[in-house]
């Protein structure tokens, strides 16, 4: 063992430590970090309006600090990004994550202050390596080099000030450290690239003589550009481009319903797939054991942790729950408060406990991105179960998907556009199972669609190959910080694919 291997592997014991701590005391842990925050924030000007020197309690913070979304703090964070300080947070604010969050044209420009890229994203990407290597101790992954896909590489000068934005890999590559860039591949220079047609061109010609180890990215974009490898290299598997490779951390989208695609491309049945939680407001959680990819919930990372119950969503005073107090299988928008200054504001996401001790979750969804026009309540997370049992009977592989309600005459149903790898055996029998699941994950769609009366049987168009690929092209959304929206409660999305075919 080198020497660097050596000094590696006790930052991962003594990691590993550290967060069996939070894992035993997760409220003694959120509870000294909300002071720390306050404490630290309390001359700035939002500090000032909330009169953050005589909170002495969890309590006269929700009661006092509102809710906040994106458009709320837009105007602040507008005077930031002119280069104004101490709006929100009192260290120098020069970094901004742009993320739309959806495909929605409008970008969100998310503050990163040096906290927020030390102590949670990098910490993150840390903790990856430490917690793999705590259940894979015999791991080679060091041995080799590391494909990372992110997104566009753009970092540009906001108004000839010191003052930056652009996606948040893009970010995070440009402040490592030089000795971070010797395990992973492709060169900065590719990855940075804004092109996405030439960026993944030039990316798989320039790794396919590595000795690629580990992947990390976006399931869905990643497995653009590992055919894209597989066509390069004229090879029937990965394998047999990269015979070491032995796992992928992934996130951004769910990977259930692409995980045979990914069993075709990489037939081994040691290969690894961990489940993490990144988003360009902080990094949340990382699957932490072997045979289940719930996300263990990170509580060290400068965030202080709230959950808003779904039914307590639109009402004018809704009520948090604290981490003591949420209960399993209820569905939970997440709301926090970090050291780069987002106060109570809610990231979109929604989570559902699996555990609370430790604390384990499962992202469900997006609050925006429901189909709910009966009552139906219908959230991603059953619609990703249901496709894949439906799948699994069928013999069926999805590429991508989305669906929206359809209204035809006195007529109600969700219509699904959905775009095959591997078409069904049987469409009708597709249709039918697909439905029967959905009816066994959620009782109010079961409920609405009782003998059709409210609700007609699932409408599903099978799109040609490559369409959602044409149309996040159309859109200028390629790349790995872009996901196509699951469902909708309008049909934006649905009628524009539509009309593009």
């Amino acid at each position: 063992m080198t020497l660097i291997d050596s000094v590696i592997h006790w930052l991962i014991k003594k990691r590993i430590h550290q967060i069996e701590l939070f894992k035993k005391y997760p409220h003694e842990v959120q509870e000294e970090l909300f002071k720390r925050l306050i404490y630290t924030a309390r001359d700035t000007e939002w500090g000032n309006k909330y009169d953050y020197r005589s909170i002495k309690s969890i309590q006269s913070f929700t009661e006092r600090v509102p809710i906040s979304t994106y458009s709320d703090l837009s105007p602040i964070i507008e005077r930031l990004r002119s280069g104004e300080q101490n709006l929100l947070w009192p260290e120098e604010v020069k970094w901004f994550a742009k993320s739309s969050g959806t495909t929605a044209g409008k970008s969100k420009f998310i503050p990163m202050s040096e906290s927020a890229i030390e102590e949670c994203h990098y910490k993150g990407g840390k903790d990856i390596v430490s917690i793999y290597f705590s259940l894979y101790p015999d791991s080679g992954m060091f041995e080799g080099k590391n494909l990372v896909m992110g997104g566009s590489g753009v970092v540009q000068e906001v108004s000839n000030t010191s003052y930056y934005e652009g996606d948040l890999s893009a970010i995070l590559m440009r402040n490592l450290p030089f000795w971070a860039q010797f395990r992973r591949t492709p060169s900065i220079e590719i990855a940075l690239m804004d092109e996405w047609e030439n960026k993944l061109e030039l990316m798989a010609e320039s790794t396919l003589d590595h000795d690629v180890r580990s992947i990390s990215g976006v399931p869905s974009w990643m497995l653009v550009l590992l055919k894209k490898i597989l066509k390069k290299s004229k090879k029937e598997n990965l394998k047999e481009v990269w015979p070491n490779l032995e796992v992928f951390f992934h996130g951004g989208v769910k990977f259930d319903p692409y995980r045979e695609q990914y069993n075709h491309i990489i037939p081994d049945e040691s290969m690894i797939y961990m489940n993490t939680y990144n988003a360009s407001e902080g990094f949340f959680g990382i699957q932490d054991q072997k045979d289940n990819d719930d996300l263990l919930l990170l509580l060290d990372y400068g965030i202080y942790y709230e959950f808003l119950p779904i039914k307590e969503i639109g009402k004018e005073n809704p009520e948090t729950k604290q981490l003591y107090e949420v209960e399993k299988g209820v569905n939970y928008a997440m709301i926090i408060s970090t050291n780069a200054g987002l106060w109570r504001y809610q990231i979109g996401d929604t989570v559902t406990f699996t555990s609370t001790s430790p604390y384990r979750m499962q992202i469900t969804g997006r609050t925006v991105n429901f189909i709910n026009v009966v009552g139906e309540e219908l959230i991603i997370d059953n619609a990703e179960k249901a496709l894949v049992i439906a799948c699994s009977k069928t013999g069926a592989i999805i590429s991508e998907y989305t669906a929206a309600p359809l209204f035809q005459e006195d007529n109600i149903a969700h219509q699904w556009l959905i775009e095959f790898e591997k078409l069904p055996k049987d469409r009708d029998f597709f249709n039918d199972t697909f439905d029967n699941a959905l009816k066994s994950l959620n009782s109010d769609y079961e409920a609405k669609r009782y003998q059709s009366l409210v609700l007609k049987p699932p409408i599903i168009k099978h799109l040609p190959g490559g369409t959602f690929y044409r149309w996040m092209k159309k859109r200028d959304k390629l790349g790995g910080q872009n996901k196509v929206p699951r469902l909708s409660n309008n049909r934006e999305y649905v009628d524009e694919i539509l009309n593009m075919i």
